[in-house]
């Protein structure tokens, strides 16, 4: 086994729980971050395996968060709201951070940020990590949180965090269907005929980025060696 221990927060989320696995079979020990009233059935079992724990807890709470980064080298934190509506707590993400301050294990953060918060381009142009989103309007509540915890990271990165940020696409995959998971969510509605597309002869093209979860997943594996904000390659790259 690697000495390296990951803390995973979101862990029974869509992507959190796809990490646990991934990890645990690229030799990590993982620690699974989770609220007393998550659903864990895509989570590895802890008798299965010597080298997962769950540790009980919320991004609201420092101490919980303190007593799961104690002895992890990696975090994580892919905690987050998805449905687009609803504001996600951003500001809790500095209590992550604080958490790791506060230990004298953590070696690095990992940040599952998104595209959205990089904005849209204005078409035919490649976004990376260098493009800064305009903040003239967001789309979701779920965007505007992102642009707002980018810049709780690059503070933390400023005063000597080391600290990570990946930007994926809308990640789909197999597995639960969840906001997480909206491209299969909505791909098995239709199948199951309980949505109707209408085409009222008004709507533009748009283009967005799609990326596989397994992809997701390789990339913050990767980004262990990486440093401050890490490009994460989109299978399709116009916004």
């Amino acid at each position: 086994m690697k000495k390296n221990k990951v803390l995973v927060t979101g862990a029974s989320g869509f992507l959190g729980g796809k990490l646990c696995h991934a990890l645990l079979n690229d030799g990590y020990s993982v620690r699974a971050f989770v609220r007393h009233s998550s659903n864990l059935s895509s989570l590895p079992s802890t008798s299965s395996s010597a080298h997962f724990d769950l540790s009980f807890g919320d991004t609201t709470d420092i101490v919980s968060l303190i007593n799961a980064v104690s002895g992890c080298d990696i975090v994580i934190h892919s905690a987050a709201l998805v449905e687009p509506w609803l504001p996600d707590p951003s500001r809790f993400f500095t209590n992550v951070i604080q958490a790791c301050k506060e230990s004298e294990s953590v070696q690095k953060i990992i940040y599952t940020s998104s595209f959205f918060a990089l904005g849209p381009t204005d078409g035919g142009v490649i976004a990376d990590e260098n493009q800064v989103h305009h903040e003239k309007f967001f789309c979701t509540e779920y965007e505007r949180s992102k642009v707002a915890a980018d810049k709780i990271a690059l503070q933390a990165a400023s005063e000597g965090v080391p600290i990570v940020a990946v930007y994926p696409g809308v990640i789909y995959g197999s597995g639960k269907l969840t906001a997480g998971n909206v491209v299969a969510k909505l791909i098995f509605v239709y199948a199951n005929a309980s949505l109707i597309v209408l085409d009222l002869g008004f709507a533009t093209a748009s283009y967005c980025s799609y990326i596989l979860v397994t992809a997701v997943m390789c990339d913050h594996l990767y980004s262990f060696n990486a440093s401050l904000f890490y490009q994460l390659l989109l299978e399709l790259s116009s916004v």
